[in-house]
Parts: C-alpha cells; sequence; structure tokens
C-alpha cells in the first residue's frame, strides 16, 4: 500500500538539512523548544510557524492567507486552489505544500494530502505540522504503528505537546502499552 510505501521516505526527511533564509532562527527556536516548559511551547511554536509563513513576498503571503482563510471558512476547494496557485509560484515554500497539504486532508483526499506533506518535509524536515497530519492520516487508515512514529517524531521535536502526548497514549493503550 502507498502508505507503507510513503512512511520510510517521509521519516527520511528528518535527517535533510533546514531551508534557507531564517534558518539559523528557527534552529534556535527549535533548541528552545527542547527546553521549553508547559507555558512556554506555544510561544516558541507560534514564532516558528511564523517564519515558515512568511515567503519574503508580500503577494505570495497573500496567497497562503487566503488558502488558510478558506480553510477556516470550510471552503477547502477554495482553499486547495489557493494554495496551488502559491505552489505553481513558489515551489520551495514549505508551508504552500503544507497548507494545501491541510486542505486536501479537509476534504478527504488523503493519497494527495500525503504527497504535499512529502513535499513539505522534504523542504522542512522539521515540520511539525505536517508531522501531525501525517499521523492523524495514518492513524484514520488503521496504520497506527506508522501513526505512533509520526506522533513521537513530533513530540521529539516539541516536547511539551498535551495533544500529541494524549495520541500516543490512546495508540499505546490500544495495542497494550501504557509507557509515556
Amino acid at each position: 500500500m502507498i502508505l507503507r510505501a510513503l512512511f520510510p521516505i517521509l521519516l527520511a526527511c528528518l535527517a535533510l538539512p533546514a531551508g534557507a533564509g531564517s534558518a539559523e532562527r528557527i534552529d534556535q527556536l527549535f533548541a528552545a523548544l527542547q527546553k521549553a516548559g508547559p507555558d512556554e511551547w506555544q510561544v516558541i511554536e507560534a514564532e516558528i510557524r511564523d517564519l515558515w509563513s512568511d515567503s519574503g513576498s508580500p503577494t505570495l503571503n497573500l496567497l497562503l492567507e487566503r488558502g488558510y482563510g478558506a480553510l477556516e471558512s470550510g471552503d477547502s476547494k477554495a482553499a486547495i486552489e489557493h494554495f496551488t496557485a502559491l505552489i505553481d509560484h513558489a515551489p520551495d515554500f514549505a508551508e504552500a505544500w503544507n497548507g494545501r497539504a491541510t486542505a486536501y486532508f479537509a476534504a478527504g483526499l488523503y493519497g494527495p494530502a500525503l504527497d504535499d506533506i512529502a513535499h513539505a518535509l522534504a523542504l522542512e524536515p522539521r515540520h511539525f505540522g505536517a508531522l501531525t497530519g501525517l499521523a492523524m492520516i495514518l492513524g484514520e487508515s488503521g496504520r497506527r504503528e506508522q501513526a505512533l512514529e509520526a506522533y513521537r517524531a513530533v513530540l521529539a521535536l516539541s516536547p511539551n505537546r498535551p495533544d500529541v502526548q494524549e495520541a500516543i497514549r490512546a495508540l499505546e493503550r490500544a495495542r497494550g502499552e501504557f509507557d509515556l
């Protein structure tokens, strides 16, 4: 099945170097995320997401905003169109791929979502949003072991995420383990 073949490729992306631009600041934030307390991690993740969301072009940033706005209003078709236009103009912009993956997921199109997650992770291997999306798709597709691996990869990047901790506990309970 495609998920079995795709998952090792996605995990291998974690070893790739981060993209250019604000990579040094993102590295600093990821280091801080490892040391963050329960009250700090959300602020650090938000700053990372802000850096990931800046394409360097006001026009492209507007397309990104429109894509996420369409998602928020429940219009996954319009979101897919906005993110596709963004990808056409900026194929090296990881957040565009992640946004479209999210839109595909919202539309129930898991295959295209997985393809876009692979692109996002190839461009930004530490993209905890893309990894979380991967884990969700794998879990919903019955690939619980791979979902558990993806959630653990998220937790390795951001150790204080209660949603991810709970997802791991639930998956471990489902197979008879209770450690976290």
